[in-house]
């Protein structure tokens, strides 16, 4: 048990000399992406390997100042280079080995002992057909700023003595050497905004919710995480909850909450597992609790879990959750930092920007401003993924272009297609095209494009993706996941998804296209929360920046993508026709007529589009034409 702020820096320093002299380490990514390829596998190989040659050591022992002379295997968090899992990095060489299998458990433990890399299982760059022995030198890595995501991937997240030796907790000692109003003012002074979405600034709410009296105040750690695509705030809680731990400490003392919530939905049960056993380590050692380290500030946290409804990742929705209620959103104000969670001040902050905490408290305001651009400093994650070479979770600075992480960062469009869009901040952002390559990732730039962060979903899409079926596919999310409190988003989104579904399948109008521009706006004016101002935006950006594409399909009646079932057609190629009455006789609205021996013909206006004709072809007669 620490009892004050000198016992937290003594131990400290034990789990600091502890992991150096155990820096020979196999790193297994265990985040969702390796896991998924056979990571759990890949790891017991290698732990068998080490156990066959008698050089097994574990985190887990009990510290020793003795010399260390074996190999620590560990599961880690998420390394971010998911394209090319399962991933395994030796320390402390940093050589990272990808799309490794059970096989490989006998050439990497060589290798680590000999210090010769295993070539074959090196990253081989397809642009420049070269390898990369260390993973700092890897593009994908080399041009990121790893700062919330530093520890993913590099520590063992379920030991929290993996945390401290990396600096865990200190930002948190810093902070008690400070007011509170210090605290918030630090912050402040940082700009930090708020990483779930609209980039409000986090010291503004501090500051309202710590100026506020009140018996009691609350801090939410809004982990829903519910865009298609995302997985920052998973990977993060997966493979670093300490780090969250200890924004949130910070955060409570900061505005004066003794009692802290975690809404994290109960689809992640690996990140629920890990955030319970870090809430019971950090109160094991009195890091959570009465009176913190001899500092009379108390504090506890506790996890709810979510039933995975998307409108709960709304504040008041998420509130009403939490006190058992529907997750509905409510008029504001007023806004949660007055009258919040049991009609209590309540700060509610993201996973990421919790993350940022205890980063600027530790190193300081001014340096947490020179990262990024100047109105919004720091970095972001992305979860790259798509038509992209290198998908996979990547923090950059505020204000990096959207061209640096697809092709610099990314490795550029698979299979050297051309860039078509991408779509950034799931169903609440938008679509951004070729001609915002140079854009800058910020939360103001974003906006003047009609697009937005939000949490930080980025889906790369080539040449072949029908922009209509995109903007159809986020409208279907976002009508589904509809509360239906309010008219606008209820009945509009529902009808912005009849109209889509409707030009996907052929029967669309130039005079739908006018409807949805009404429709959307009206939806984005009138919906009660930020969820509904923000579902037509996939939308309206798309008929922006694409409006060709959705004439298209209602004037031409042709998908030029060739995606839309409904704008398909097929006709038969005479020349190979034989006349064998195959497709005659599998078409199922008789659509196909014709003479034995003689080419067929088929209706268009009886066809449906089945395919059914094409399938039973033997002669490739039956094409499909866009």
């Amino acid at each position: 048990m620490l009892n004050t702020l000198e016992d937290l820096q003594q131990l400290s320093k034990r789990c600091e000399l502890h992991r150096n002299r155990h820096q020979s380490r196999i790193a297994v990514c265990a985040g969702g992406g390796c896991s998924a390829s056979g990571a759990q596998q890949v790891y017991e190989s290698i732990r068998a390997e080490l156990e066959r040659r008698d050089l097994l050591n574990t985190v887990d022992q009990t510290f020793s100042e003795d010399a260390c002379s074996g190999i620590t295997p560990l599961g880690t968090g998420c390394q971010g280079f998911c394209e090319k899992g399962p991933l395994v990095r030796l320390e402390p060489s940093g050589t990272l080995y990808t799309e490794v299998s059970t096989d490989d458990a006998e050439a990497i433990v060589d290798s680590l002992l000999s210090g010769t890399p295993v070539s074959r299982l090196l990253y081989l760059d397809p642009t420049e057909k070269r390898s990369y022995e260390k993973e700092a030198s890897i593009p994908f890595y080399k041009l990121q700023s790893r700062i919330t995501l530093r520890n993913c991937g590099s520590i063992a997240p379920d030991d929290i003595r993996e945390y401290l030796a990396k600096g865990g907790y200190q930002g948190w000692a810093n902070a008690l050497e400070r007011t509170p109003d210090r605290v918030v003012q630090e912050v402040l002074d940082s700009n930090l905004r708020g990483r779930g979405g609209g980039g409000f600034p986090a010291g503004k709410k501090w500051s309202i919710a710590a100026g506020t009296d009140a018996e009691q105040k609350y801090l939410i750690c809004n982990a829903d995480e519910g865009d298609p695509g995302a997985f920052m705030d998973r990977s993060l809680m997966e493979g670093d909850p300490h780090r969250l731990l200890e924004g949130m400490l910070i955060a409570g003392y900061g505005i004066g909450a003794t009692v802290g919530y975690i809404y994290v939905r109960a689809e992640y049960p690996l990140a629920v597992d890990r955030l319970r056993h870090a809430i019971e380590e950090a109160e094991s050692l009195g890091l959570l609790g009465t009176d913190i380290l001899g500092s009379g500030f108390s504090f506890s946290l506790r996890i709810k879990e979510g039933a995975g409804a998307f409108v709960c990742g709304e504040e008041s929705a998420l509130i009403a959750s939490i006190e058992g209620r529907r997750g509905m959103p409510k008029p504001k104000p007023p806004f949660p930092a007055v009258s919040g969670l049991f009609n209590m001040p309540t700060v509610i902050n993201n996973v990421e920007t919790l993350a940022n905490i205890p980063d600027i408290l530790q190193h300081g305001s001014a340096w947490f401003r020179s990262l990024g651009s100047s109105a919004s400093p720091g970095t972001k994650t992305f979860a790259l993924s798509g038509d992209v070479e290198n998908t996979g979770l990547v923090e950059i600075p505020m204000g990096t272009t959207l061209r640096e992480l697809v092709y610099a960062i990314g490795g550029g469009v698979r299979s050297n297609a051309d860039f078509k869009a991408v779509q950034i901040g799931g169903p609440s952002g938008g679509c951004l095209t070729a001609e915002h390559l140079d854009l800058p990732l910020d939360f103001d730039s974003l906006q003047s494009a009609g697009a937005m962060i939000g949490s930080g979903g980025l889906v790369v899409m080539d040449e072949a993706t029908c922009i209509v079926e995109v903007a159809r596919f986020f409208m279907n999310f976002t009508q589904l996941e509809s509360c239906g409190k309010c008219v606008p988003c209820r009945e509009g989104t529902r009808r912005m998804l009849e109209i889509l579904q409707k030009i996907v399948e052929g029967r669309g109008t130039t005079e739908d296209l006018d409807h949805l521009e009404e429709i959307g706006s009206a939806v984005r004016i009138g919906s009660l929360c930020g969820l509904g101002k923000t579902a037509p935006n996939p939308v309206l950006s798309t008929l922006q920046y694409f409006r060709d594409e959705y004439l298209s399909h209602v004037v031409d009646r042709r998908c030029p993508s060739g995606v839309c079932k409904g704008l398909r057609r097929f006709v038969i190629n005479e020349p190979l026709c034989k006349g064998c009455s195959r497709c005659a006789k599998a078409c199922p609205v008789d659509a196909i007529s014709g003479t034995i021996r003689e080419p067929y013909l088929i209706d268009q206006d009886k066809c449906i589009k089945c395919g059914a004709c094409k399938d039973v072809c033997n002669f490739d007669a039956v094409e499909e034409v866009a």
